[in-house]
């Protein structure tokens, strides 16, 4: 159940003892003592000598609440004289059976740094303003005894159920069934082109004949080839000497 309207109001915790706790000395028993934290406030309890394991405190301390504050921390220590203390585990307490009941007498499990158990402490919470606070912030159930008795839905009307064809009129004439197109016609069949032979035999760039099958152009008679030539005949008669 949900509980409002606790702001500045007064919540009593009594620190009982410690059980099972995890041990930090080596030789000598350890001496713990239990810190508590809510918003702002803190409390710290005697130091148990040679508590060991199993420390006892019997110390309450008062709280003021705030709204909205649902948990209180616990923190248990071992003091020592000559070094800082050693933590031992910590805890969350919820507090939100005691604000709605009143009482709680409830040991809660501690850790320690690795989130292993190390023991627990029993608290004692008392808060005497919690039927006040249930009462005044409680809403009040709204009465159903006005309310018509539950009765069953009326049955859904049965229909005759109406049939296709209606009988006034004649029944659909009968086609015959035909064969589909497909069929009519045989299949084709893939031919499968030849294929290509290689090298490919081409026709020759030109039709005409080649140049040597002409016979060769006349020579003009002034053009003599080159090269060496017989000796020309002296066809007059040599002067006389």
């Amino acid at each position: 159940m949900s509980v409002s309207g606790i702001q500045g109001q007064l919540l009593e915790v009594t620190v009982v003892g410690c059980n099972k706790l995890k041990d930090t000395e080596w030789i000598s028993r350890q001496d713990p003592y239990v810190f508590l934290e809510y918003g702002s406030s803190k409390f710290r309890t005697r130091t148990c000598t040679d508590g060991g394991k199993n420390p006892t405190f019997q110390e309450k301390f008062v709280f003021t609440l705030i709204e909205g504050l649902r948990e209180l921390s616990v923190v248990v220590w071992n003091s020592n004289t000559l070094t800082f203390d050693d933590f031992i585990g910590t805890g969350k307490v919820p507090l939100q059976k005691v604000l709605s009941e009143g009482y709680d007498d409830t040991a809660w499990p501690l850790q320690d740094k690795r989130g292993r158990h190390a023991g627990e402490v029993r608290l004692i919470m008392h808060f005497s303003n919690a039927k006040k606070a249930a009462k005044s912030h409680t809403p009040s159930a709204p009465s159903y005894s006005n309310a018509p008795p539950y009765s069953a839905p009326p049955p859904v009307a049965s229909f005759p159920q109406a049939s296709y064809p209606p009988s006034g009129y004649p029944p659909a004439p009968h086609y015959p069934s035909y064969p589909p197109n497909s069929a009519a016609y045989p299949p084709m069949q893939y031919q499968q082109p030849p294929a290509a032979t290689y090298p490919p035999t081409y026709p020759p760039t030109s039709s005409y004949p080649p140049q040597s099958a002409y016979p060769p152009p006349p020579q003009d008679p002034h053009n003599y080839p080159p090269g060496p030539y017989p000796p020309v005949p002296y066809l007059y008669p040599r002067p006389p000497y």
